[in-house]
């Protein structure tokens, strides 16, 4: 069984900077499609970026050009970069995995949390 661990969640001003990592366990997650999740309070689950065993990333258009996903194989880690953050962006970061779907059928998954593997999540907190 696949196990997600995210780390390097905090809290940050607006305009600065974060990177949070996600650790699998279990499992080689080199054939998998892996994605970041994001909830802001009172607010629903949203996608924020998917990359494909091959590299191929998808973004959701509120990230583009300030957030970049990239994975290590060779560790079985997935990362976000953060930059240019505003309050907007303050939510809990839930890293996720699929054997089956490609980035952007991942990227727009209705029910993340049923995806092949979850993880418990990382508080981001950006304050103006």
């Amino acid at each position: 069984q696949v196990q997600l661990v995210e780390s390097g969640g905090g809290s940050v001003q607006a305009g600065g900077s974060l990177r949070v990592t996600c650790a699998a366990s279990g499992h080689t997650l080199t054939a998998f499609s892996m994605g970041w999740f994001r909830q802001a309070p009172g607010k629903e689950l949203e996608g924020v970026a998917a990359i494909g065993p091959d590299g191929s990333a998808k973004y959701a258009d509120f990230v583009k050009g300030r957030f970049t996903i990239s994975r290590d194989n060779t560790k079985n880690t997935l990362s976000l970069q953060m930059d240019s953050l505003t309050p907007e962006d303050t939510a809990t970061y839930y890293c996720a995995a699929d054997y089956s779907l490609l980035p952007s059928a991942l990227l727009g998954y209705p029910h993340p949390t049923s995806l092949d593997a979850w993880g418990q999540g990382t508080l981001v907190t950006v304050s103006s």
